[in-house]
């Protein structure tokens, strides 16, 4: 170990086997090994001693609308890194909408790499959009190193992202399935959705019933069926209805290829504390009823679901209306996940080596990050240092999201970010940042 270069200890380090006291030993960007606490600090290496902070792996995020390009007011890669960063995210993953051009050919990709090369704190890949017209691009994208490929089977939102109906969506499962790429749905049935009460307004309770659980339930069926017949890797995206939970074990069980993920707002608001007119509370599916929550968090205990993503899709906060029926839907959390969750898991009996497993190792594992997600050697030395038992009250004002507007305003979290490190570098102490040193990562092939 004589080419130490940083060595960071802690009475309570998150690994793999379990959370102890240790010395964590880093060179070249790399963790190299894991020591006990009271081993000696190589010769020329730098001592970080955190005391009784927590160190954990910097936290992977699969589920990002950075929007950059072309909806840069909404966001950006400069914006969405830096609150990532403070929120303890070390890698994140960009979706291919809201930003213009989508990333559906590999052209497109070049362009969303162009912008943000040189403004990422953090390490960002990403992923691929599957439209009915781009079957032809699939390929190519995953060739130039996307994690994976998008698909609505609903109105996204936007124009220039339409959704596949069930036959498109059979022709790309096939196609992806071809070359073993990664499918990730937006799962909700469109006619469903068409034969929902629509009746707008600001209202919580009339927006909630016009996006029914049976949508996301019939949808993830569909996908399921297609799965098993292809034998194609599937992921489900923002899981919020707990009633698709035994359909997804039972195919799991069976076999099936299939990951799903829910969010921090789907864990830890509910639908009865949602004002009239709250907007920004507005997302698709929806945050649906506390004893819906009770059961996601059952599935995330028992597996069931796999992992915990933001899906942190900002807009400009006049997008937010009082008319949930017209509202941008999409909830801003990329710098307040870990304490969010943190706040409701501690509340449940469950400890922070849960949830860097839902938030970080397995969403590195997800996208094929190995040398993400963990605490041991041979992976990036990605850290995040935490005061788990410190609180915060969440003042927007204090957000690094380019628009501030937040459903957990005014709430009391607990986890305090204290640092955050890339490759062993600290590019992040108390809201004081480094220039950016995040990487453009591809698929590992």
């Amino acid at each position: 170990m004589s080419d130490a270069e940083l060595v960071l200890r802690s009475t309570r380090v998150i690994t793999p086997e379990g959370t102890r006291a240790a010395t964590v030993v880093v060179s070249a960007g790399k963790i190299t090994a894991v020591l006990p606490h009271d081993a000696g600090v190589p010769s020329g290496a730098r001592l970080e001693d955190l005391g009784d902070d927590v160190l954990l792996p910097g936290l992977v995020d699969t589920h990002v609308h950075v929007n950059d390009p072309g909806r840069t007011e909404w966001e950006g890669f400069w914006t969405a890194t830096r609150a990532a960063a403070a929120g303890g995210i070390t890698t994140l993953v960009d979706m291919p909408l809201n930003s213009l051009p989508p990333t559906t050919t590999v052209d497109n990709l070049r362009t969303k790499r162009d912008v943000a090369a040189d403004k990422a704190h953090i390490d960002v890949g990403f992923w691929g959009g599957a439209l009915p017209d781009n079957i032809k691009d699939l390929r190519p994208l995953h060739d130039a190193g996307v994690f994976g490929f998008k698909a609505f089977l609903s109105p996204s939102g936007v124009d220039e992202f339409p959704h596949l109906e069930q036959d498109g969506l059979a022709r790309c499962v096939a196609e992806i399935a071809g070359f073993d790429g990664l499918l990730i749905v937006h799962a909700e049935d469109p006619h469903h959705l068409d034969a929902a009460p629509q009746r707008g307004g600001p209202k919580y309770a009339d927006f909630l019933a016009s996006r029914p659980r049976r949508a996301e339930d019939t949808a993830i069926a569909g996908l399921v069926a297609l799965a098993k017949r292809h034998h194609a890797r599937v992921h489900v995206l923002h899981l919020s209805s707990s009633d698709a939970l035994p359909l997804i074990a039972q195919a799991k069980a069976e076999g099936v290829r299939i990951t799903v993920e829910t969010c921090p707002h789907y864990l830890t608001l509910t639908a009865e504390e949602v004002p009239d007119g709250a907007s920004e509370f507005k997302c698709c599916p929806p945050i649906r009823e506390a004893a819906n929550q009770d059961l996601l968090w059952q599935a995330l205990a028992d597996g069931t679901i796999d992992c915990v993503v933001t899906d942190h899709s900002p807009s400009t906060a006049d997008l937010k209306t009082g008319d949930f029926a017209t509202a941008w839907g999409g909830i801003s959390g990329l710098q307040l996940s870990l304490s969010a969750v943190w706040t409701e898991a501690r509340k449940r009996g469950h400890g922070l080596e849960d949830v860097v497993r839902w938030m970080s190792t397995r969403t590195a594992a997800l996208v094929g990050l190995g040398h993400k997600g963990a605490v041991e050697a041979g992976r990036d030395a990605d850290f995040a240092v935490l005061a788990p038992d410190e609180t915060f009250t969440v003042d927007p004002a204090a957000l690094h999201h380019r628009n501030r507007v937040t459903a957990y305003a005014g709430r009391t979290l607990y986890g305090v970010v204290k640092s955050t490190w890339l490759r062993g570098e600290r590019i992040v102490v108390d809201g004081e940042f480094t220039e950016p040193k995040g990487r453009l990562l591809t698929r590992p092939h």
